[in-house]
């Protein structure tokens, strides 16, 4: 290239990120709004004018006496009953306060109703993750090529907790705190057209997220912000089969990194990335990649736009789903209504078109974000024909041992074809998703994949 063109390119792309900031990054009178009419994420402090949803108070952080890390954690509100319940003959009453995809399961199932509780913002976050969202507030900015690329400029938090656009609030999601790591046995089902339920796929998963370890800074962490690895362990001719994918943190900038073990051929092959509309075929193609956590991967095909907030009934504080097994959850067409616990919450409601010279099999997609953790809840999706096509709503599993809220069971419904996905489930296991400290980073190499192959 040379010295004056390196030169020009370096000047390229610091002028870039200055734009990035001017564009994302709030001033620090802004910022201080997070101590004040905000929560340390960004979300209202106050409840709704019709005191239906509450004020934030701090959220829900008490761990159980004698807790041990990975022992299912207890419902707290178990005791509480229904305060209303959402049918098949009234939900033409709840408006906009129900995703397309809610709507479209009541009108093909008669059987189909949600359970509505009080609601309890119980979203509470380490105080370093707090910390660091503040920082990210006046830091946090679009990468050189772009916000739909990727963040700089932030660490361990979601990097736009006073979000500009909408691009920037699925970056939050993608960013949210899981833990430093984590372990969890993991198992996916598929719910036939004719009622039938199977076990389509089980795993062993050891992720870590490098974006949150101790002592990183934005410089340091790395590339990738997302690095895991899975071995499966059902269905028995899969047996031993596993991969490990790596999530940059700007697209444009490094490739997608997977990997894929074929204990048949004792080898180790690059695979398809974590991302975008590729078929997973442990869900019989019933789930894309990209629809993990019902957004995952690069949000780079797709001009997210911010449509506001809605109060919404969303699923939420859904642990009671996970001391049961999963067959508990599980029915013939969707999921047992009885084994979900519902609530009103704040949600941002975020449209995604496709992106001019970019491809993909779901060219709309709108999703419902929580204002209080930055998970996405509900997922609608249009095809190609601009017919509605799949819905997607996560459970929400409250961890106050960390303290931290994630996604857990997923279900995701092809209302074309009559079938269904319930991913990610570990339902009623003894063990269930452990919060631990780093792996070592062998573990997410191709060469590690190799060397601890189990056969």
């Amino acid at each position: 290239m040379g010295v004056l063109g390196a030169s020009i390119r370096v000047m390229a792309v610091f002028l870039a990120c200055l734009g990035g900031q001017a564009k994302a990054a709030v001033a620090p009178e802004e910022a201080a709004r997070l101590r004040t009419t905000l929560t340390p994420m960004g979300a209202e402090r106050a409840g709704n004018a019709a005191g239906t949803i509450p004020a934030w108070t701090g959220g829900f952080s008490v761990a159980p006496q004698g807790y041990r890390q990975g022992d299912p954690r207890p419902d707290p509100f178990a005791d509480e009953r229904p305060i209303f319940t959402i049918t098949a003959a009234n939900y033409q009453n709840y408006g906009d306060r129900l995703p397309e995809g809610a709507r479209a399961l009541f009108r093909a199932f008669p059987d189909f109703r949600m359970n509505v509780f009080p609601t309890h913002r119980t979203a509470a976050f380490p105080q370093h993750v707090y910390d660091n969202v503040f920082k990210n507030a006046t830091r946090a900015h679009a990468a050189p090529e772009g916000i739909a690329a990727g963040v700089a400029g932030a660490i361990g938090g979601v990097p736009f907790p006073i979000p500009r656009d909408g691009t920037e609030i699925v970056w939050n999601h993608l960013l949210s705190f899981w833990g430093t790591a984590r372990e969890v046995r993991v198992r996916t089902y598929i719910g036939a057209a004719d009622g039938s339920v199977e076990l389509s796929a089980a795993y062993r998963e050891i992720t870590d997220f490098p974006y949150y370890y101790s002592g990183a800074t934005p410089e340091n962490f790395g590339d990738y912000y997302f690095k895991t690895r899975r071995i499966q362990t059902a269905p028995a001719a899969q047996a031993d089969e596993a991969y490990v994918a790596w999530q940059p943190i700007d697209t444009a900038r490094d490739p997608y990194v997977a990997w894929r073990l074929l204990p048949g051929e004792h080898r180790v092959r690059k695979a398809p990335s974590l991302s975008y509309d590729t078929p997973d075929p442990d869900a019989s193609g019933l789930e894309a990649l990209d629809e993990y956590y019902l957004f995952f991967g690069g949000p780079d095909r797709y001009i997210f736009k911010n449509l506001g907030k809605r109060e919404m009934i969303v699923p939420y504080n859904n642990n009671g789903l996970y001391l049961h097994p999963a067959p508990a959850s599980i029915g013939p067409h969707h999921e047992n209504p009885d084994a979900l616990r519902y609530e009103l919450h704040r949600v941002w409601v975020v449209e995604g078109t496709l992106a001019p010279g970019k491809h993909h099999v779901v060219p709309r997609r709108i999703l419902y974000i929580d204002e209080d953790s930055w998970l996405v809840l509900y997922s609608d999706s249009w095809d190609e024909d601009g017919k509605f096509w799949k819905f997607g709503h996560a459970t929400v599993y409250l961890m106050p041992d960390v303290p931290t809220v994630i996604t857990g069971t997923q279900f995701v419904y092809d209302l074309q074809r009559g079938d269904y996905a319930a991913d990610f489930v570990f339902s009623g296991d003894a063990v269930q998703y452990k919060v631990t400290a780093p792996h070592d980073a062998y573990l997410f190499s191709a060469q590690g994949l190799a060397d601890t192959a189990e056969r």
